[in-house]
């Protein structure tokens, strides 16, 4: 590792500092330019899978999206590659763990990852050479931002419509409710700042910009002098610099103007403000308002003021004990916390919020009332030393943990200094958090200390906003009909050359997106760089009496994770149906003599955190024999590891279902969230409508976390409100708990490997050494038919998806259909959908474990032609030759999602859970090798075989006013229409 004597910088760059961060095992290195002032920061650490990013200072100054749009524009084709998509193109020329791009309220940025050196220097030049030297054809932005067209082809006598990606992904967006409520929420909390416009764009305003004031930012915004460099794994900063320099930076000189955000104005005294969502497809507004405080606090660049404010957060939110979330939690004025709640630190300067939804707009001012006399109360009384302790303990779990499960672990570093250094702070001093936690720790052992913050930063604060959101039933028809009155106000306006002109750049756009550009001008990686074997982590395995016990030793930085697998017994179809409750009420309800209050805190003491999942897979050879496990699972500080052992088997075996209200409150909170997610992931609901009756894990899902399963859950919520209702209901959550108490279990524990002998000891003190013996084993009713439908909810955007029934894992088969996905992907379905089509994405896989091929549309503007376009994409396949080089992309794309890397703790609980499930070593690297011997003959014969119209699935998720003019396609394909 880098020491402060020999950290080497590249000539043209200058070093300032380094510091070592041992609860990191990494060394964080600072640089600058010596020509543009460009900083660079690396994280040296001892780790192959390298990340990049480049992130511009970004400071939009209205709602047109220009920053948004330009993130998608730039990547459109640059100087040295002037192909269409070079970034589309290197998806599917690389290896890499991650590749995107972003957009923050107040800065872009340009990540990727891989652990392959030629491919990291490949995406490298693409990158580098995208941002700083993008060349913005016009096209390209009328593809991606925003446009007009006739809706008939040619036929200037039809309507106007606008079609773009942005346009169409901001269109779904902000039919989220809480995507609504945020930027609300900022518009009025920043009436100054760039925080106060949408720098995604609003759809209404995103048709305001112009070509030339988005090449106009591009000049002003993405040079080098507004630029921050971040690096992370074992490739040196120097390397790193001497490409910097000589595929970018010495082309530019520096800017004397300085990007950045200024203070926000603060009010003179609170302010309260009435506002709108809409509601769709519902006439009922009744206790659907969201009743939301904000206040604004210091900045994110005073570390004092960012863990001040982490710290006061948690002690009100954390948990159901925290007194804040308890009244929110328990609030007549409510069904349950907002979305909202919690610290915003993204920005420049720090935003705590707390609220309630499923509320009325005529409570307003007694609910503002109780948050202000509860945080009279807590600032008066104090806070127990134990709760400060426990935040403060949460806080150092968080630094020490090893992430890298969603995102690769580097750039979850980077992500978490990223605005520190745009807003021209310390990052090193973000990531160097065990001196300033110690000093924390002293600061709030002191008396009056929290009692101080919640006086100055709340009680005191006049930057205080109460917004009351109502629902609108009629909000989104005036929107849409503002949209055809504009269009059609355009359209009086037009000459016949403007006309004409419309049809040109329709036209030249089509042929842009059908040309055939010559690929070979960009870098790739092949077949020959993929390692043939993927390694898989070591594992041992005792005995705890008749307990089996697994255990992993690896890199954990003193965490202990730790997992109870419960084999699930046979199960009624109610159980099977019960078995999510079940799973969310467990860690939330009372333990013992204790309540859920005190079990709470006992959590936040204890653990990092603890939750509760079931877990499912037909078996590798046959999609209909289904094997299930209930999993218990927690994380905590090694310190802590016979506490947090103690906390799993009294979770287990002592848990109280007698605790109906707080049963009600989950369920209620439940509801809202599971609400809100619909057009975060409608593809993924719509793809599982499509194939729930192909098999019978999908057939329980979509009862269960589908939209089938939100339908349920509403009516639960509403049913329980009966006292003897939720009275059943809790009962038979204990006795679907006593089934699995009686089943046999087995424990996991990946740890450091030093500690592993005295964790084992740890362990066999605390759980009981007997195991039940198995009764009747878990089985779900077989299904293979097909189903269309349609699905009416609160969206302005559809989700379209088609489903066949295919075949397991270890069938031969598997393999050429889970290439095929990315080459239908690659080849058809980006073009036909997301370019032209205007979709914000689309795409086609394989799901194994369910024995099923699913195409799916993301925040789609069309319904019927995806479907069309699904069928065309095999078309296209049977009907041309290919070149090898689209099949070897395909492949590529499969090994990198094969291999790419998680964190340690979580690679060693994946490969336990594949063992658990019969994917073996064995079975995992023959499939393997059957991707990588996959031909365009495998390709195009699974395609005939198993995607005929016969056997398709389909489902289209929508609005009301959408689904009203599939009346001919649910007639035709006698589809069911059902309304959430």
């Amino acid at each position: 590792m880098s020491s402060a004597t020999n950290a080497s910088a590249h000539s043209s760059f200058e070093f300032i500092r380094q510091q070592r961060i041992e609860s990191l095992n990494l060394t964080i290195e600072h640089y600058q330019h010596r020509v543009t002032g460009a900083v660079h920061y690396h994280l040296n650490a001892e780790l192959d899978e390298n990340v990049f990013l480049v992130a511009l200072r970004t400071v939009p100054e209205d709602s047109s999206g220009v920053a948004h749009i330009l993130e998608h524009t730039a990547l459109c084709g640059s100087e040295k590659y002037p192909v269409r998509d070079p970034f589309f193109m290197m998806i599917r020329r690389s290896l890499n763990t991650f590749m995107n791009a972003f957009t923050s309220s107040d800065w872009t940025a340009y990540p990727f990852a891989s652990q392959n050196k030629k491919d990291f220097d490949n995406l490298l030049q693409v990158y580098l050479d995208a941002v700083f030297c993008s060349r913005l054809d016009e096209l390209d932005f009328a593809q991606e931002g925003h446009r007009v067209e006739f809706s008939e082809a040619g036929n200037t006598d039809s309507e106007l419509e606008y079609k773009g990606v942005v346009f169409n992904e901001m269109k779904g967006a902000m039919s989220s409710v809480s995507s609504t409520l945020w930027q609300t929420l900022s518009k009025y909390l920043f009436p100054n700042t760039t925080y106060h416009f949408n720098s995604g764009g609003e759809p209404d305003c995103i048709p305001d910009l112009s070509y030339q004031e988005l090449k106009d930012f591009y000049h002003s915004h993405y040079h080098p002098s507004n630029a921050i460099f971040m690096t992370f794994g074992n490739i040196e900063a120097a390397e790193h610099q001497e490409k910097f320099e000589t595929l970018a930076l010495n082309k530019f000189s520096a800017l004397d103007e300085q990007i950045s955000v200024g203070r926000e104005q603060r009010f003179n005294a609170p302010i309260k403000v009435e506002d709108y969502y809409a509601l769709d497809g519902d006439d009922d507004t009744s206790n659907k308002t969201h009743l939301v405080m904000a206040w604004l606090w210091g900045q994110n660049t005073n570390l004092d003021d960012l863990l001040e404010g982490q710290l006061l957060s948690g002690l009100l939110l954390d948990n159901s004990a925290s007194p804040l979330r308890k009244v929110l939690e328990t609030s007549e004025y409510g069904s349950a916390p907002s979305p909202m709640c919690g610290l915003e630190d993204s920005n420049h300067e720090l935003t705590f919020a707390c609220g309630v939804e499923g509320g009325e707009a005529g409570n307003s001012e007694a609910f503002e009332q109780l948050i202000l006399d509860t945080l009279k109360d807590v600032q008066k009384n104090g806070i127990e030393q134990q709760q400060i302790d426990a935040v403060l303990h949460q806080l150092e779990l968080h630094q020490r943990e090893i992430g890298g499960d969603g995102y690769p672990y580097g750039l979850q570093l980077i992500m978490q200094i990223i605005s520190t250094a745009a807003h021209r702070g310390d990052p090193i001093s973000m990531l160097d958090l065990d001196p300033a936690l110690e000093n924390l720790r002293l600061k709030a052992a002191q008396p009056h200390y929290v009692s101080d913050l919640i006086q100055r930063l709340l009680l005191d604060n006049q930057h205080r906003l109460t917004l009351v959101m109502k629902p609108d039933t009629e909000l989104s028809e005036r929107k849409n009909a503002a949209e055809k009155q504009r269009l059609a106000a355009l359209k009086l306006t037009l000459s016949d050359d403007q006309k004409n002109a419309i049809v040109e750049q329709t036209d030249a756009l089509n042929q842009r997106q059908m040309q055939v550009d010559d690929e070979s001008i960009l870098p790739k990686v092949g077949l020959e760089d993929v390692p043939a074997i993927a390694p898989a982590p070591e594992s041992t395995n005792q005995g705890l009496g008749e307990l089996n016990l697994t255990n992993y030793s690896v890199g954990t930085n003193g965490l202990v994770y730790q997992q109870l697998i419960v084999e699930l017994p046979k199960l009624t179809d109610r159980e099977n149906w019960l078995l999510p409750y079940y799973c969310r009420c467990l860690t939330e309800l009372g333990l013992g003599d204790n309540d859920y209050l005190e079990s709470q805190q006992r959590q936040a003491n204890v653990v990092g955190s603890i939750s509760a999942f079931n877990s499912m897979r037909g078996k590798a050879n046959d999609e209909q024999d289904v094997t299930g496990y209930f999993v218990l699972s927690s994380k905590a500080l090694t310190r802590n590891h016979r506490e947090q052992t103690q906390l799993m088997y009294d979770t287990f075996f002592e848990v109280k279902f007698t605790e109906h209200n707080r049963i009600r409150e989950l369920i209620a909170q439940a509801r809202g969230r599971r609400e809100q997610g619909i057009t975060g992931n409608g593809h993924g609901l719509a793809m599982l409508a499509a194939s729930h009756k192909l098999s019978p894990i999908a057939s329980l899902s979509h009862k269960t976390s589908g939209l089938e399963g939100l339908k349920s859950l509403k009516a639960l919520d509403e049913a329980i409100k009966d006292n003897q209702a939720l009275a059943d209901f809790a009962n038979e959550l204990n006795q679907l708990h006593e089934k699995l108490k009686n089943s046999p279990r087995q424990l996991l524990e990946v740890a450091d490997g030093d500690a592993a002998g005295q964790l084992s000891s740890e362990l066999a003190s605390i759980w009981q050494q007997d195991n039940p013996s198995a009764e009747q084993p878990f089985a779900l009713a077989a299904t293979r038919q097909t189903s269309h439908q349609v699905w009416s909810v609160n969206s302005q955007v559809n989700f379209c998806a088609k489903a066949y029934p295919t075949v397991p894992v270890d069938h031969v088969d598997a393999a050429p259909l889970t290439v095929l996905g990315g080459f239908l992907r690659n080849g058809h379905l980006h073009r036909a959908i997301r370019e032209q089509g205007g979709a914000y994405g689309a795409g086609a896989s394989q799901e194994s474990s369910q024995a099923i091929f699913r195409f799916f549309s993301y925040r789609d503007p069309r319904t019927e032609e995806t479907l069309a376009d699904f069928d065309a994409a095999v078309s296209w396949l049977l009907d041309n030759d290919h070149e090898w080089q689209k099949v070897e992309e395909a492949i590529l794309g499969v090994i990198g999602s094969l291999d790419k890397p998680g964190s340690p703790a979580g690679e060693a609980k994946a490969h336990f859970h594949n063992e658990l499930f019969g994917r073996s070593s064995d079975q995992r690297q023959r499939f393997r090798e059957r991707i990588l011997a996959v031909k365009i003959d495998d390709l195009k014969r699974v395609a005939r075989q198993y995607l005929m119209a016969e056997n398709e699935s389909v489902a289209i998720v929508t609005n009301a006013t959408t689904a009203e003019k599939l009346a001919d396609f649910i007639k035709r394909e006698n589809a069911e229409l059902i309304k959430i």
